[in-house]
């Protein structure tokens, strides 16, 4: 596919995105950038919602996971199932009722405003960091495909994909995710049902003939029970998913600011059943994308790309679609697949942390008319600085895009999940000018807690025969190999340390 070919489907697919905004965005009032006016159909939002949760990750790193642990990540996608019960029965109609703009208001409520701060700049990290992570690995692909070959510079991929995010979510806000976040989760699902039905095709398989063969099931293995120390153990990734799913998506204002645009907590409660349902469905379908595309790779000799010297997963997707003669119709819909991925995500978290930042840390609420509209503005512009930022920070480190994003993330939300957890599970009052050294030391002790193998793995001289790295590193993969491997699990432990913290500095006093 030629790259003027590219360019042509990227404008296309931009210039229905700016079309939209224009329809969305007439009215460009707060009311209408933060809430919508609480106008929307649950249908759109659900369908929409899947998307901004798939997002780059699911997109591109979650069928690259299938050749380091085979179908373990649908063990966290269950857990994440039981996590929205949780939320569509007691978040949502606590947020509904207390009618929040920002889901952290809940926090100066229950228990004053620095618990209330501290909660929003949780969030405000983590959602950084999050989107960062997930705009990255799609720029990285972008990169990949197209710019590279155009002498075109990662850092200006990067600010060329923000620059049009901020243009057509500038004026409608969450009304406009709200409608863009459709169009892209179909372009997602259309993109790997495609990717599915060609590779399958290649290979002489109907999708039934793939999953009942021997290729499949040495790649499809779901269930791991045997070793508790490694990552992929179930009940690591099961109750790991649970806690993920309630912080990711009930404690995090991107996310539940598209539930609360819905009429009423009714139909934000059906939204969330079924986007829970859907994921379930969807996430599987991705995985055994993932299982086809190593399939496809080791039968036709199809190596794994390398970019800046290291070995990418993340990338063989991308390579199959655009670079293995399967025909323009895969490479044309994994374009706009993977450009759906990166701003099904992105886009909300510019809303997000715009309408966080403007309520929470602005209280923009509370200012004369006539300034609130230019303060939004003025916030939006500043957000979108910092991401592109962040984004290319996260350029100069090691590792796999989905691991980072997930092992970071397991500490930031876990003082947001301590928070939630003490002020709906008790009815105890804190002192509310220590919560942000409660949250920054659970932190600090958990961070210490996940070192702790390999910190005595490293003062014993235990190294991991064969390994090639520093000293640290291979002591870590001895830690992981023989005492323990941490995965989300990292998150509940997180949480459960800020919720004590919060027990040490609570009041004899109570609510009653």
């Amino acid at each position: 596919m030629s790259t003027s070919s590219i360019l042509f489907v990227i404008i296309g697919y931009f210039s229905i995105l700016i079309l939209i905004s224009y329809f969305t965005g007439k009215d460009d009032s707060n009311d209408v950038f933060f809430k919508a006016k609480r106008q929307s159909p649950w249908y759109v939002v659900a369908f929409g919602m899947i998307g901004a949760s798939l997002s780059g990750v699911t997109f591109i790193s979650v069928p690259g996971l299938i050749g380091e642990e085979q179908f373990a990540y649908m063990q966290g996608v269950f857990g994440f199932f039981f996590g929205y019960i949780f939320i569509l029965t007691v978040l949502i109609p606590l947020y509904y009722r207390l009618n929040v703009t920002s889901i952290y208001q809940y926090l100066e409520q229950r228990f004053g405003s620095v618990s209330y701060k501290t909660g929003a700049f949780f969030f405000l990290l983590s959602r950084v960091t999050g989107a960062s992570f997930r705009l990255f690995l799609v720029a990285l692909a972008m990169q990949f495909i197209v710019f590279e070959q155009m002498g075109v510079p990662f850092w200006m991929t990067v600010v060329i994909s923000i620059l049009l995010i901020w243009l057509y979510t500038n004026r409608g806000g969450i009304k406009t995710i709200v409608w863009t976040d459709t169009l892209q989760t179909l372009a997602m699902l259309i993109s790997v049902t495609v990717a599915i039905f060609l590779i399958n095709q290649k290979l002489d398989w109907s999708y039934t003939e793939f999953l009942s063969s021997d290729a499949f099931k040495e790649k499809g293995k779901l269930f791991f029970f045997n070793d508790p120390k490694t990552k992929v153990y179930f009940w690591k990734y099961f109750i790991g998913g649970i806690f993920i799913a309630i912080a990711m998506t009930g404690l995090d204002q991107d996310m539940m600011q598209k539930n609360l645009t819905c009429k009423n907590p009714t139909d934000a409660k059906k939204n969330m059943l079924s986007m829970a349902t859907l994921l379930v469905i969807v996430n599987f379908i991705f995985l055994s994308l993932g299982a086809l595309l190593f399939i496809y790779a080791e039968e036709f000799n199809v190596a794994i790309p390398v970019l800046d010297g290291r070995v990418r997963t993340d990338l063989l997707f991308p390579e199959i679609a655009m670079n293995q003669g399967l025909g323009k119709g895969l490479a044309i819909t994994f374009l706009i697949g993977l450009i759906a991925a990166a701003y099904s995500s992105a886009d909300s978290a510019l809303t997000s942390l715009t309408t966080s930042f403007s309520v929470d840390f602005l209280n923009i609420e509370n200012k004369p008319k006539e300034e609130q509209k230019p303060l939004r503005k003025k916030v939006h512009i500043a957000v979108s600085i910092t991401l592109a930022l962040v984004v290319l920070l996260f350029n100069m480190l090691d590792g796999s895009v989905v691991s980072n994003l997930f092992k970071f993330a397991t500490f930031t939300y876990g003082p947001l999940l301590g928070l939630f957890a003490f002020g709906i599970l008790t009815k105890l009052t804190i002192k509310d000018k220590y919560v942000w050294i409660v949250g920054l030391t659970a932190i600090i002790m958990t961070y210490a807690i996940t070192l702790a193998p390999t910190y005595y793995a490293y003062s014993q001289e235990l190294l991991l025969e064969d390994c090639t790295k520093s000293n640290w590193e291979c002591a870590a993969l001895y830690a992981q190999k023989y005492y323990y491997n941490f995965h989300w699990e990292i998150l509940p432990l997180n949480g459960l340390i800020t919720f004590l913290g919060l027990l040490l500095i609570s009041k004899k006093t109570s609510t009653d």
